[in-house]
This record gives structure tokens, sequence and C-alpha cells, in this order.
């Protein structure tokens, strides 16, 4: 089980989001640097999401992300307002190894068949969820009424074999993950998952722990992180 630093980005620095409002505290300004502090704490992936792009629909931190690509030793998953198959290629040739879809995934089934068929593993879904139902637009909006479920079915029906998963009501909380959520997932679709949202204690992971034999593949942690509750150190020993 992959144990995932998370480094958001917004105006150039790293923030961090609580129930997809922006937290209005900086945990760095130099999130080049902030890479390469979890590389050099042993992570073996970054997850990187560019709030502006999420919001406009457009990356705007490129030269930013280019910057961490380049200069950290370990693969990188990028993710926020990626919506063109020209976008996903350019940051592939950036070195990003694999790009997150959330919205365009959601909302145009054709073009996600497309990318898929062309990039393969290069891409991968994030199933963002409040109440049950995806969320688009940078968590602002729900997409009609989809169900989680039916979306991941659809997704396994085009050929993913894994998504990330992130409770919207549990990110940036600290009150821990939605661990009924990701059995249901895990269960009812066989995809393997990538659980983000509400990680608070190394206790957290241990309970994630139980569920990598049921396709749990990593943990993408954020703020419990930045705030200090463990050490990156302190979540690999249990990973």
């Amino acid at each position: 089980m992959l144990i995932i630093p998370a480094i958001d980005i917004k105006d150039g620095c790293v923030v961090r989001f609580v129930q997809g409002r922006l937290d209005k505290k900086v945990y760095s300004r130099d999130p080049v640097k902030t890479a390469k502090h979890w590389v050099k704490q042993g992570a073996k992936l970054i997850h990187v999401v560019d709030l502006d792009g999420a919001f406009t629909g457009t990356p705007k931190n490129l030269d930013m992300v280019k910057q961490i690509a380049k200069g950290v030793d370990v693969p990188v998953q990028f993710g926020g307002g990626v919506r063109s198959a020209g976008m996903i290629g350019k940051l592939l040739g950036f070195g990003i190894q694999r790009v997150i879809l959330g919205t365009m995934a959601a909302q145009d089934k054709a073009f996600l068949k497309k990318v898929f068929k062309k990039f393969k593993d290069k891409v991968i879904v994030s199933i963002d969820t409040k109440a049950d139902r995806v969320l688009t637009k940078g968590w602002q909006s729900s997409y009609g009424n989809t169900d989680i479920l039916k979306f991941a079915h659809s997704l396994k029906s085009i050929g993913f074999k894994q998504v990330i998963y992130t409770d919207v009501l549990k990110d940036g909380t600290l009150k821990g993950p939605n661990i009924k959520g990701i059995k249901s997932l895990l269960k009812e679709t066989g995809l393997n998952v990538i659980a983000s949202g509400g990680i608070s204690s190394l206790s957290d992971i241990r309970k994630l722990k139980l569920l990598e034999k049921k396709g749990l593949v990593g943990v993408i942690i954020g703020k419990a992180l930045y705030e200090g509750r463990f050490t990156l150190a302190e979540a690999l020993k249990l990973s």
C-alpha cells in the first residue's frame, strides 16, 4: 500500500482544502521544494493538484508542475483542470507519470473512452464524492444524479483497473476516512482503489491497511502530514 503525500497548489503556494473549501493557511511557497522534501522522507509517489486549474478548467501552474516532475526521481501524478487529450500529452511530455481526470471523466464518456484508448494507464480517474454523488469543477458542483458505484462500473467497462476515491466531506477535516464508502467501492466494483480524504492518524492508516487484500493500493495524505500529526516515515512503516 503506497503512502502518497499530496501537494495542492494555488497561486503558486502549497495549501489545503477543507470539505472542498480553501483553507487560508499556506504551508509552503515553494511546491518544488516541498516535493523534494517528501521524496527525501521516503515517498515513492507524489500527488499534485493544480487547484487554480480545477476551478478554471485549465491548468495554471504548468511551469511549477514541470519543475516538480523534473526535480524528483519518483513518479508524479497530476490533476486539476485537465480537459483535453492535448493537455494530457503535454503533461506526460513533462515527465508526469499519470494524469488525473475528474470533471471530464464524469461529463464526457466519449472523451474518456478516447483518452483511455490512447493513453491507457497513463490516465486515472478521480471519483470525488459528496453524499454518494460525483462532484465536478473543483468540487463546486455535482454532476446530475450520478451515483458513484454506477460511475465506477462504467469506468471498469471502459477498461480502467484503478481509481482514486475522495470523500469531500472528509477531506481536510482530520476526522478519519470514509471506511464504509471505500469498502463498498472495493467490494462492488473489484477496482483497485487509492483512498483520499480525512486521514488524521496512524490508526487510520492501520485501518486502511486491512483493506489492502481487497484492492486498496494507496492512500493520499495531505493535512495530517502538514500539521505534523505523524511523520511520513512513521506512516511508511505501516504500509
